[in-house]
């Protein structure tokens, strides 16, 4: 799309550039508010809130670039809160961590209220000027080697393709909410438009079809320890230092789909990334006529 990646609102020390947008996603996070036991303080509300804190900052700021034009060039004009796109990928995170409290009933039964919280941030930053919602669903959580090593206990919850059945069911049960999320937003606010991105789709074909996109290893992580089929072990994860048997990443990354046993390696997001943007895979259609898009 020929846009830089965006700098993190919390490296806002330095005067990075956020001209061309600003990016408030933190590891770990939520969409349901932090407690005492989160890995991550910046929930989706609290990002939320950080958008407006930025915001207020930039109005408070765009008189004096006017005159500065060093200023100039570090932040957007004001009229770029309403043109602008708002993407978000989260609540991978409040699924995993719920499993390890939740039954799945429970968690299906508790999924409304993740979304709830989620359209009430949506809200918010409607109400801040944003008009334009690019939002993806969640991806196959039993794919991921963590989830697998710690839930796969009983053979029989695997799937064929060696995947936690239940995390994959409460990931589509939370994608068909999310859906319907979106087009309810759609309907609600004539002046907005909301795109829903099938990441889940993407990701799943990926996997089971990973030779075909040139991929030899669909499940098994490329750093980590303990080797196959996961080469993953919590107690020794990725970037871990201090042990005589420290995780180490396998030689060629680029024949993995995974990286550490969470995140995707870089050349499994390169293709997740294409597949997006050929439009295929979002409601409503991407014009035909979106400069970006790719012919594959």
């Amino acid at each position: 799309m020929e846009l830089p990646f965006l700098n993190p609102y919390l490296d806002s020390i330095g005067m990075p550039s956020f001209q061309k947008g600003c990016n408030f996603a933190a590891s770990a996070s939520t969409i349901l508010p932090s407690h005492a036991g989160s890995t991550c303080p910046f929930s989706f509300g609290v990002q939320v809130d950080q958008f407006v804190r930025f915001k207020t900052r930039v109005l408070e700021l765009l008189p004096t670039a006017t005159a500065n034009k060093k200023i100039e060039k570090y932040i957007p004009v004001e009229s770029f809160f309403q043109k602008g796109l708002y993407m978000f990928d989260i609540g991978q995170n409040d699924l995993t961590f719920a499993f390890y409290s939740k039954s799945l009933d429970e968690i299906l039964l508790w999924i409304p209220n993740v979304l709830l919280e989620f359209e009430t941030g949506i809200k918010k930053l409607y109400d801040q000027g944003a008009r334009n919602f690019w939002i993806h669903n969640t991806g196959p959580q039993g794919c991921l080697p963590r989830n697998i090593a710690e839930f796969q206990t009983d053979p029989s919850k695997l799937d064929e393709l060696g995947c936690v059945s239940f995390h994959n069911e409460a990931a589509r049960v939370f994608n068909l909410h999310l859906h319907a999320l979106c087009e309810r937003l759609q309907n609600e606010y004539a002046d907005v438009n909301v795109t829903y991105v099938d990441i889940f789709t993407i990701k799943s074909n990926l996997i089971s079809n990973h030779f075909q996109y040139g991929f030899k290893e669909p499940i098994m992580a490329c750093c980590g320890y303990g080797g196959p089929p996961l080469n993953y072990d919590n107690r020794n994860t990725c970037g871990h230092t201090g042990t005589s048997a420290a995780a180490k990443a396998c030689s060629n990354s680029s024949e993995y789909v995974n990286w550490d046993g969470i995140h995707f390696t870089e050349a499994a997001n390169q293709h997740i990334a294409s597949q997006i943007l050929t439009g295929k895979y979002s409601d409503p259609p991407v014009s035909d006529e979106m400069p970006f898009l790719l012919k594959i």
